[in-house]
């Protein structure tokens, strides 16, 4: 259909305005605030039957030509041009797209450097450690990394992390090693080989290893070391004689940086392959038999630290080809993750208590958040003066319905709204703090001592590196980090306000940053050449 020209009545004055059968309503709503100065959330437009709705069919409506319709609201000032011309997302370059979107800063690939780019971008969902390193960095890479953090907070174009790669290169040589590729290509560009995130991701926190804790009182001794408190596991491992059952057990005690997720034909989910790396048979030499004998290896964490990193060992050694190969097996790993059932029998039946009453209060939370927005959802719209919005009407409207509502009504709804929101429930921070308190008398007063280890045994899933393509030594690494995990003073200067119910995460694919859907995180869990989950990064369930 033709636009027509149509007219509206508001104030009193009567004035034409064009109206296109084909655009919808909120269109026509548009032309009339150019002219009234009634904003569309404040206007009622009166039709026939009721009021406009955004949805209408104008075919329901037919208008003709010269017809014309009651415009009711309260006129604010008129719209004023754009301070800036407008730009639409797909004509801006990258770093007005970062500051649009609010957006994390990404790192410029220097040649091969994605597995150092997805791992620095994976470690910063340790808010802790940029804290310990502003109070401590050591002269080389940890005084690199502060710099390197500290610049990715105030700026939304991408940093060349430059002075960090030289850092990494010059404490482990093996990052500086020449591409060893051979085809034609490779030979004629030259440059730096492909290495691993995973082996990037050990080297840097053993690297970390003498930053000082966190400062204050929480930070324990004087010589108390942050990754050795938030990042350290202890791994108690028990070898058992089968053929010899009277031998007495061996018992010995290991700090750890990461567990591994072995990858066998059996494994499906991420707990069995953590299972077959902690539990197995090896041969050595029995004192008791005097010969080889074949033992009972049982591993178990004796301490859980507030980071645990795990390993999904994708890369084997392929004595065909003479090289390390990708297992492309699909193994599914959870974004919650019970780490009682990889804990000594002493330690889980220390946290059980406060991880049930955890996990207890957490349901209950969830179901808070549902009533909060079922009761947001059912008070009527305010405008940004307290008036009420009315709502649009699709019903067959009573004779009076062409009357604008008084505005003693309007405040008897909007006091209605305030008083269903505050029946219902307390403030948020009243519950967390009861509960916070319930939780922390349950935990053992040696598990409160020892900064930074799991005081729940519970985890989330926070950070995650990928790596796609089908060999070690080539392939690319991805950067995946829940959005929680990177609040707005650590995130960057395009951050925006974090959502609590916000579950999506970022993709730091080197300078390139973007929104994930925490509903496509299961598309990394492998099955192929494309992204698979290598190194994962779980923190622990605070108390509150």
């Amino acid at each position: 259909m033709a636009p027509i020209t149509v007219k509206i009545k508001h104030a009193g004055k009567v004035q034409d305005v064009q109206l296109d059968p084909d655009l919808p309503p909120a269109v026509f709503k548009d032309a009339v605030y150019q002219i009234t100065g009634v904003p569309p959330d404040r206007m009622k437009v009166m039709i026939k039957g009721g009021i406009l709705k955004d949805d209408t069919d104008w075919r329901k409506v037919a208008p003709k030509a010269g017809q014309t319709f009651m415009v009711i609201g309260a006129a604010g000032e008129l719209p004023k041009p754009p301070s800036t011309p407008i730009q639409f997302l797909e004509d801006m370059d990258d770093t007005s797209l970062a500051q649009a979107l609010s957006l994390p800063v990404g790192l410029v690939n220097l040649g091969n450097t994605c597995y150092m780019n997805a791992t620095l971008q994976a470690m910063r969902a340790i808010p802790e450690l940029q804290t310990a390193l502003e109070h401590s960095a050591p002269p080389g890479l940890p005084m690199a990394l502060r710099n390197l953090y500290t610049d990715m907070t105030k700026t939304t174009d991408s940093i060349t992390p430059s002075a960090f790669l030289a850092a990494l290169r010059h404490a482990f040589p093996q990052f500086a090693e020449q591409t060893r590729a051979t085809s034609i290509k490779a030979l004629l560009v030259g440059g730096y080989a492909q290495q691993d995130a995973e082996e990037c991701w050990v080297q840097m926190t053993n690297a970390l290893k003498e930053v000082q804790g966190l400062p204050g009182p929480s930070s324990g001794s004087a010589n108390a070391k942050f990754v050795e408190h938030f990042m350290t596991g202890e791994l108690r491992r028990v070898l058992k004689c089968d053929e010899a059952p009277e031998e007495p057990e061996s018992v010995a005690i290991e700090k750890v940086l990461k567990i591994s997720c072995n990858i066998s034909n059996a494994v499906n989910y991420m707990q069995q392959g953590i299972m077959e790396a902690l539990d197995g048979k090896i041969e050595k030499q029995s004192p008791t038999l005097g010969r080889e004998a074949v033992y009972s290896s049982t591993q178990r964490l004796s301490r859980l630290p507030a980071y645990l990193t795990v390993h999904m060992v994708r890369f084997a050694w392929k004595r065909d080809i003479g090289k390390k190969a990708k297992i492309m097996r699909r193994v599914k790993f959870p974004t919650e993750y019970d780490a009682l059932d990889i804990a000594t029998d002493e330690l889980k039946e220390k946290l059980l208590p406060v991880s049930r009453k955890l996990k207890v209060f957490e349901k209950e939370r969830a179901e808070r958040r549902k009533v909060r927005k079922r009761t947001k959802a059912a008070q009527p719209a305010k405008d940004k003066e307290g008036d009420v919005q009315m709502s649009d009407a699709s019903a067959p409207a009573a004779s009076s319905s062409t009357a604008e509502p008084t505005a003693e009504a309007e405040a008897a709804e909007g006091d209605k709204g305030k008083a269903v929101a505050g029946a219902e429930l307390e403030d948020e921070s009243v519950y967390r703090a009861k509960e916070g308190a319930e939780l922390d008398a349950l935990v053992p007063a040696d598990i409160k001592a020892d900064i930074g280890s799991s005081t729940t045994g519970q985890y989330e899933l926070v950070a995650i590196v990928t790596h796609k393509g089908a060999e070690a030594d080539a392939g690319h690494y991805i950067g995946f980090v829940k959005k929680s995990a990177l609040p707005a003073a650590n995130a960057g200067a395009g951050a925006g306000v974090l959502d609590e119910d916000d579950e999506d995460w970022y993709k730091f694919d080197d300078d390139k940053v973007s929104i994930f859907p925490a509903e496509k995180l299961e598309t990394l869990s492998g099955g192929g050449q494309d992204a698979s989950a290598y190194v994962l990064l779980y923190r622990t369930r605070p108390l509150v």
